[in-house]
């Protein structure tokens, strides 16, 4: 009896092992397939990044720092939901003119462009200031659109404190009264 107990021990302790190495290798396939989505989503829009400079100061595309904004002032409610993302994507595909998928892609790197500078405050605050020296206070109202129409979808319903604190920010940013 207990060799039989041993035997059933150490299948059990077989099977819980390489279950756990199945689930390891699924979640590393997964980081890898989120990083690839990043790299495809950068180059789709031409984004080079440079050697010695923010990736922020890397951006070309106005609807990129856009998307950023937008991500990063979604998370200061709290981490977004699926609904919030989509909402996100659906505002950018209508407030910039893009198609469904290049909103989908714009939300992949504005979300990247927020973990790259260190959290939705800072982001709001640099990727702000880019897209004013990019192309002036023209893309104020398209900013707005895309911030006001996801938050309008959104379960919260107002501003919170720091969502209202970094619309100051974007404002001072835009050297908007």
């Amino acid at each position: 009896m207990p060799v039989i107990l041993a035997a059933v021990a150490a299948i059990t302790a077989v099977l819980f092992f390489i279950l756990r190495a199945r689930n390891a290798a699924n979640a590393a396939t997964d980081l890898l397939d989120m990083a690839n989505d990043v790299r495809l989503a950068a180059r789709r829009f031409g984004f080079r990044r440079q050697t010695n400079l923010h990736p922020v100061e890397s951006i070309e595309d106005a609807n990129i720092a856009i998307a950023g904004i937008a991500s990063a002032f979604l998370e200061l409610d709290d981490l977004p939901t699926a609904d919030q993302r989509e909402a996100l994507a659906w505002e950018l595909s209508k407030g910039l003119n893009v198609s469904k998928d290049d909103a989908d892609e714009l939300c992949i790197l504005g979300r990247w462009m927020v973990s790259e500078c260190g959290g939705a405050d800072p982001a709001i605050s640099r990727l702000s200031r880019k897209l004013f020296r990019m192309d002036g206070s023209g893309r104020f109202g398209p900013l707005l659109t895309v911030i006001s129409g996801t938050l309008s979808q959104s379960a919260s319903g107002g501003l919170n404190t720091k969502q209202t604190e970094a619309l100051d920010d974007v404002k001072r940013a835009f050297k908007i009264k």
